[in-house]
């Protein structure tokens, strides 16, 4: 969103993005200030793990260099090049910790896989020249809003149902008790007049008694869009489902939102 944004807007003069996961935000920040040592670190693990052969020595690579990313007592361009390689190489591209915080993906099976994409990496560096970057609680957000400020929040998904829980992108869990505070900052945002956008899952289209976001969000317009989904261990969950966009305003045409 941020990036599509940035590329397709030019009139935008500052962002904001925030995040609780402190390897994305490290990531972004990496990517916006020393792209060129990131290149050169990622070109060399790329070349190192593509000259390996046997599927169980990269099994074994990757699972080093998964234990070092755990130990967190790397440099920021470091955390970097291993986030980002372990995304590569991982099992589905997925990113999860456990309850310690500590990456847990076990490896994927990818022949030869992209792991140092350098026109992505200075495009993308270019772009966040003009983005401030955080890691805070949602609430903290709060500074940056007027009432020509728009928002989109996009918070760790709640559960379609008790087998496809998988919103641990942090050792901090967001539950509905973080769901329900997360409403509340957005009537409280709202009264400020600022524009507002927040997308989360369609409970309601796997199982039409939960209306937990339809009563949660019902002062707000809700609408079910279909979104394609890639990941997922059981290919046959893969595919297009609804999700929702929850707003504030009518539309964006008649709304000047930036």
């Amino acid at each position: 969103m941020l990036f599509y944004m940035l590329q397709h807007y030019s009139n935008i003069k500052r962002a904001v993005i925030n995040d609780l996961n402190p390897d994305l935000v490290k990531a972004y920040k990496t990517i916006k200030a020393t792209p060129e040592l990131l290149v050169q670190n990622l070109h060399q693990i790329e070349k190192e793990y593509l000259r390996i052969n046997n599927e169980q020595d990269r099994k074994s690579f990757y699972l080093t260099i998964r234990e070092i990313f755990n130990k967190k007592n790397i440099s920021e361009v470091d955390n970097t090049t291993f986030f980002i390689f372990l995304n590569r190489t991982c099992f589905n591209g997925l990113y999860r910790v456990n309850s310690k915080g500590d990456f847990n993906v076990p490896f994927g099976k990818y022949k030869n896989p992209t792991i140092c994409d350098i026109n992505t990496i200075y495009a993308d560096s270019e772009l966040l020249q003009k983005v401030e970057i955080t890691n805070e609680d949602f609430e903290h957000m709060e500074q940056y809003v007027t009432e020509n400020t728009f928002i989109y929040f996009d918070p760790p998904y709640r559960p379609l149902d008790a087998t496809s829980c998988f919103n641990s992108y942090s050792k901090e869990k967001f539950n509905d008790n973080e769901q329900i505070r997360l409403k509340h900052f957005f009537d409280h945002l709202s009264d400020k007049k600022c524009l507002m956008m927040l997308s989360n899952s369609d409970c309601k289209g796997r199982n039409p008694e939960d209306i937990f976001f339809d009563e949660l969000y019902k002062d707000y317009i809700i609408e079910r869009v279909y979104a394609s989904r890639s990941v997922n261990a059981d290919p046959n969950k893969r595919g297009k489902l609804t999700e929702l966009l929850i707003r504030n305003y009518i539309n964006t045409e008649s709304a000047n939102i930036f």
